[in-house]
């Protein structure tokens, strides 16, 4: 992309935001130089992963700027270090007033607190089917229940005992779908 100036200029002017980038960690622009920006930044920080004498002079002929390349090769290849790619995120923000241009902020995807995916943990999974020996179990659970609240509410009958809920359990688990005659 051109951006209507000549090479010289858009090369400072890329670089200048790269700088301002690294320093702030986001910054707003028009949407054509948060693209260019782009692609002008992330082959650096890819370079800033192995921290060589030659990628530091290879970035420091780009960005111009000792102190960038500094906070490039100390903090950011830091946060970015297991990522394979995708180093920044432009967001669209609507249009400027004076001139209508449309606008977007341009950020390092990491030093994003707000949508920071650390801190989601591990995806919660539905189980749909469940096996049938589980579910025999449970419906045992629920009938020795039943038939325990059932003797403790009358007074008259002595509690059911131990042996007679595990033969109402051990049929249950022979003959699941014959539960009306337990019941």
């Amino acid at each position: 992309m051109h951006l209507g100036r000549k090479s010289a200029h858009r090369r400072s002017m890329l670089a200048n935001m790269a700088c301002s980038l690294i320093e702030h960690k986001r910054i707003n622009t028009t949407l054509t130089k948060a693209k260019a920006l782009k692609q002008f930044i992330e082959p650096i920080i890819t370079k800033s992963k192995s921290d060589t004498t030659h990628n530091r002079r290879l970035a420091f002929s780009s960005l111009r700027d000792k102190k960038a390349v500094a906070e490039l090769f100390r903090e950011v290849a830091l946060k970015i270090g297991d990522r394979p790619g995708g180093y920044t995120r432009v967001i669209k923000l609507g249009n400027r007033m004076g001139d209508n241009a449309s606008m977007a902020m341009i950020e390092l995807v990491d030093f994003n607190e707000i949508y920071n995916t650390e801190e989601k943990l591990k995806k919660k999974t539905r189980r749909r089917g469940g096996s049938k020996a589980k579910a025999n179990i449970s419906k045992a659970d629920e009938v020795t229940k039943k038939i325990s609240n059932e003797a403790n509410k009358s007074n008259n009958e002595q509690p059911v005992s131990n042996e007679s809920s595990q033969k109402v359990i051990s049929k249950l688990k022979s003959d699941p779908d014959n539960t009306k005659d337990n019941e």
